[in-house]
């Protein structure tokens, strides 16, 4: 993730004809609403209750998040008709303990800094607030899915620089990729000290098999909509698998109180 004061008219142009193509693929496939609807229903349950504050989501996109979570504020690192305001995950201008839960829906592999967007984001969350992060899951299956026919870098071997060093400018982070930094800060807890402060409430998998067959925002479907529809009915059972079936995870991030 990048600020949007930092990136050439060009970069702000692609992220634009991605929105549209992904707003158009959004309405060409009523699918996705299902298979969405069953993640975002993974999130909703998972969100802090008895705590004030507002429910943020960064990096929405299209921003369907709206669809199912009711009052949700959805943000980008560009402005755009979907969402309600622009954010950059390493400065919010959300004020101290503001947010009660923070969702970021495929963002926390773009952030290159992770440890210095989560001190961003125990600042603007509320003691019990949550983070709840929805990322690609590097299974066996989730390997081939992603390192095969995703076009951004796994990032396996790749260092995982914590936290934005002294001598760089954050309105100059460029664009980051490593699908993979999820998996190995909590699967395979990779620096750990970057979680200082923080309870893991919960780390779910899930197979997302329909999702995959789908095509996703970037490829052909392979399955018309009924055989998808009983796969995703049916799939947490009959994959039930994580090391090799798992393609998405979730972690339930709690700041402590």
């Amino acid at each position: 993730m990048v600020s949007p004061t930092s990136v050439p008219s060009m970069s702000i142009e692609l992220h634009r004809t991605e929105i549209r193509r992904n707003q158009l693929l959004w309405e060409k496939k009523p699918i996705f609403r299902d298979i969405y609807g069953k993640f975002y229903k993974e999130i909703s349950v998972r969100l802090a209750s008895g705590v004030p504050g507002l429910t943020v989501e960064l990096g929405s996109g299209i921003g369907v998040a709206k669809e199912f979570l009711p009052g949700c504020i959805t943000t980008d690192i560009f402005a755009n008709p979907r969402v309600d305001r622009v954010e950059d995950a390493y400065s919010l201008t959300f004020p101290d303990k503001s947010i009660c839960n923070l969702i970021l829906f495929d963002v926390l592999h773009h952030l290159k800094y992770s440890g210095s967007a989560l001190g961003e984001f125990s600042r603007v969350l509320v003691n019990g607030g949550r983070v709840i992060l929805f990322e690609p899951a590097m299974s066996l299956l989730g390997r081939i899915v992603y390192g095969v026919f995703h076009r951004e870098p796994l990032g396996l071997n790749r260092i995982i620089e914590g936290f934005i060093p002294q001598d760089v400018n954050r309105n100059e982070i460029g664009y980051y990729a490593a699908q993979g930094n999820c998996w190995r800060l909590f699967r395979e807890k990779v620096m750990p000290e970057l979680l200082a402060g923080w309870v893991i409430a919960e780390i779910a998998y899930f197979p997302g098999i329909a999702y995959v067959l789908s095509g996703g925002f970037s490829g052909p479907k392979l399955l018309p909509d009924f055989l998808l529809r009983y796969i995703m009915k049916n799939e947490d059972r009959l994959f039930d698998m994580p090391r090799l079936l798992a393609t998405r995870m979730l972690v339930v991030l709690e700041k402590a109180r």
